[in-house]
């Protein structure tokens, strides 16, 4: 089983690249994290935001497998802090033979098709970040949940 960070299209910020291998590197220390970079919509820009979730949805759903257990990053998800989301991460570990495959949405987010499929939505905070500076934080927070699961001192109460 492994862990599947899904993305739309590549960064083509430096800092934002050199943000998601140091925390998959590190990552690798506890699980296998694996980063899928879905291509982007071709003329995205002529498209309706409910269009261009619609079809970055089915993206989505082409990778996904019947066991995986599909997690929303999603502005109106459910906020935990580091240690419940921790806590909730070794419950869909202990529960899936699939793989837990974490979903960062394009700009507009996700379609509702897909919303109604997912397993859950998560919120990292009421702010708004980037879809590609989001990478970077939930990678680090992903990283934070494993080293809490595995009692390494990176986390401090």
């Amino acid at each position: 089983m492994s862990i599947k960070l899904l993305v739309i299209g590549k960064s083509d910020k430096g800092f934002v690249t050199a943000g998601e291998a140091e925390y998959l590197k590190r990552l690798r220390r506890f699980h296998k994290v694996e980063k899928i970079e879905l291509a982007d919509i071709k003329n995205a820009r002529h498209l309706s935001a409910s269009e261009l979730k619609r079809l970055e949805g089915q993206k989505f759903l082409e990778v996904l497998q019947p066991n995986d257990i599909l997690i929303l990053l999603d502005e109106n998800g459910k906020r935990w802090s580091s240690r419940a989301f921790a806590g909730q991460l070794q419950k869909w570990l202990n529960t899936t033979s699939g793989s837990i495959v974490l979903a960062i949405g394009g700009a507009y987010g996700f379609s509702d098709e897909l919303k109604q499929k997912a397993h859950a939505l998560l919120s990292l905070s009421d702010m708004t970040f980037s879809h590609q500076l989001i990478r970077v934080i939930f990678l680090e927070q992903l990283y934070r949940a494993f080293t809490i699961l595995n009692n390494h001192p990176y986390h401090n109460d």
